[in-house]
């Protein structure tokens, strides 16, 4: 069930001591986010947990990056906050889980190109930076986001954009990363031109979660350097409603003002999202902001993220309950990305009773047991 919080936390102060609100611009946010147990500390009351895991996190590789924003719509005093459990360390990720993987989705192995990854003929993965406003702490790459390098020169991506000039097939290019606009909007246009000049580049999606994190990020510059390419689409990552705030409904209202549309896709997430009020809730609340809900992912077996995985039969229960009860427009796939890079798989509850004789039995979401009859053999 949705459950009450109590008032987030005041807002942050920057390096200077200058207090921060949530409207304040987003190089600010980027800048004063808080990468430390000395900054949590003072937003939030941690639990032994908590403070062992930030801890950990200054040593162990993956970073934690804040901004002061996203930390605002924490409960204060809650370590079971679902915005919490998303971006706070915790000491649960020193622990590994049996089929835990370093790169879960084998993008290592099916690099096409330096900072280019293809595992499906029409279409690629494009790692622009290693940047993020926030580091999520089920991130699929948390081995590599935040690792130091930052964004990618143009001249150091041009080896994967010769290869997508190279392969006509190659009508998709999703740019991720890190976060691509976590790049400055001059960046931003000059990567989007570059896919525009490629004829066979039928689309471009930009995966981004600074609508949820740092919807200061979208403004109507951005906007415009977005549009660069005809068919740029923003796949964006809400989990729960509580981000669905006035400063990311404004965020949103500008890119589906200025054209670019936008999809959703969200992860199945322990303590976070794993009921299906709150998914009821969150699904709505995209469609009435024109987003469209695409995907409820199963957490990716990445290390260090089995305490926020739920069992695949998790998800199928959720979508069974959903089904029937949320309109078609609000329901996304339930998908598992398969270990090793295998791609992705949709699942979800099995409507078919029987089969035979060309009579199929479903099963709807209220129980009742309907035959469907194929039409006849035509000769």
């Amino acid at each position: 069930m949705l459950r009450a919080m109590s008032a987030p936390i005041s807002a942050a102060r920057d390096p200077s001591g200058r207090r921060l609100t949530t409207t304040e611009p987003w190089g600010a946010q980027v800048r004063s986010a808080v990468t430390d147990l000395a900054g949590l500390e003072g937003a939030l009351e941690l639990s032994p947990a908590e403070r062992a895991g930030a801890l950990r996190a200054l040593e162990a590789g993956f970073p934690m990056s804040i901004t002061p924003y996203y930390l605002a719509l924490c409960d204060r005093r809650d370590p079971t906050c679902p915005i919490r459990r998303q971006c706070v360390p915790r000491i649960e990720e020193a622990q590994e889980a049996a089929g835990d993987l370093r790169d879960p989705l084998g993008e290592e192995d099916h690099m096409a190109a330096p900072h280019l990854v293809q595992r499906y003929p029409d279409r690629v993965l494009l790692l622009a930076t290693d940047r993020c406003s926030v580091y999520c702490r089920f991130c699929t790459r948390s081995r590599m986001v935040g690792a130091g390098g930052g964004v990618q020169p143009l001249a150091h991506l041009q080896p994967a954009l010769d290869h997508i000039r190279s392969c006509p097939e190659v009508v998709d290019v999703i740019i991720s990363g890190g976060d691509p606009l976590v790049m400055s909007d001059g960046r931003v246009a000059l990567l989007l031109g570059e896919l525009a000049a490629i004829e066979s580049v039928h689309y471009v999606r930009v995966a981004s979660r600074t609508p949820v994190t740092l919807p200061q990020r979208i403004t109507p510059e951005l906007v415009r350097a977005l549009r660069i390419h005809p068919a740029t689409w923003l796949m964006t990552h809400f989990n729960h409603p509580r981000e669905l705030t006035a400063e990311s409904r404004r965020a949103l209202a500008l890119l589906a003002d200025g054209g670019v549309p936008v999809m959703n896709q969200s992860v199945l997430l322990r303590g976070v999202n794993d009921d299906a009020e709150t998914l009821e809730a969150l699904f709505r609340g995209l469609v009435r902001n024109r987003v469209r809900p695409y995907y409820l992912l199963q957490t990716d077996p990445v290390r260090g993220s089995a305490h926020l995985r739920t069992p695949l039969g998790r998800g199928i229960e959720l979508m069974a309950a959903l089904q029937g009860r949320v309109s078609g427009i609000a329901l996304p796939k339930l998908i598992v990305d398969t270990p090793g890079g295998h791609g992705k798989v949709p699942i979800g509850p099995d409507y078919i009773v029987a089969r035979e004789g060309g009579v199929t039995t479903l099963r709807t979401h209220r129980g009742t047991l309907v035959d469907y009859l194929d039409p006849p053999t035509l000769t």
